[in-house]
């Protein structure tokens, strides 16, 4: 099975399996290749509709490049406890990236979001998130600013009273709520259009299921997230202090016994 960085002529078989909607898995037997490297290659490189072998090339080459004498530079931020593989880390966080830009998000937002989402304490300052992401306070400001209108951020001040910006533990609940409410109004303009097409109309007939339908979808959508909820609250079931020990937060953290739940 071949072994290290995917070669140019592979990276052009991804391209054309792509456009044949063939599944990663495939892409991947045809190259001997693990499904997971296909995977990891296609969203880290503008994902399934954007992917170009070309470009897809040239962004390699230029991330060996700056893994030079450069990339020994280090900063809070991009610690990596626990063990972790550094580079491994990075590559990660260019996934996710590209899958959140998926979503909809702007690239900005998306590298924030990230910075946030792997950082142990899901928190970080802005001069943080500027010296990790390599970008000017500006930038980060102006995508913390979308971020906290979406509510997918919060900020608080710490004791040295500087802001700090933080992924909130209901972040996909508020955010799966939001998008489930987002058909509402359309709800309510298609029933106003039944009224003025005409009830039992085939016009009329097509807005009144439209409704329904995603009135349906909207409430089992905002039912099933209260249901599992809890599930965001779930804490570790070992935590590690930093000299090694194991901590009790597992114990105290997880869901709430059902009979105990308010």
């Amino acid at each position: 099975m071949p072994g290290g960085r995917l070669t140019q002529q592979e990276r052009r078989q991804i391209a054309l399996g792509l456009a044949d909607s063939l599944p990663y898995a495939e892409i991947a037997r045809r190259l001997e290749r693990p499904t997971s490297t296909v995977t990891r290659e296609v969203m880290r490189n503008g994902g399934p509709t954007a992917y170009r072998a070309d470009l897809a090339q040239r962004a390699t080459e230029r991330r060996v490049h700056r893994r030079g004498p450069a990339a020994a530079r280090t900063s809070e931020p991009v610690s990596h406890p626990h063990g972790r593989d550094g580079e491994a880390v990075a590559d990660y966080a260019e996934v996710l990236t590209t899958s959140l830009m998926a979503t909809g998000l702007a690239k900005m937002p998306a590298r924030v979001l990230t910075s946030l989402f792997i950082t142990d304490s899901g928190s970080l300052t802005a001069s943080q998130l500027a010296q990790h992401l390599q970008v000017s306070p500006a930038s980060v400001s102006k995508a913390i600013t979308f971020l906290e209108s979406q509510s997918l951020v919060r900020r608080e001040r710490d004791e040295r009273r500087r802001d700090r910006y933080l992924v909130d533990d209901d972040l996909f609940f508020q955010a799966t709520v939001a998008s489930a409410r987002s058909n509402d109004q359309l709800v309510e303009v298609a029933r106003r259009g039944v009224a003025v097409l005409g009830p039992r109309t085939p016009a009329a007939t097509r807005l009144e299921n439209v409704a329904r339908f995603l009135d349906f979808i909207s409430e089992s959508i905002v039912h099933a997230a209260e249901q599992a909820r809890d599930i965001l609250r779930t804490g570790p079931a070992t935590t590690f202090d930093d000299t090694g020990g194991t901590g009790g937060r597992g114990s105290t953290d997880g869901p709430r016994p059902a009979d105990d739940r308010g």
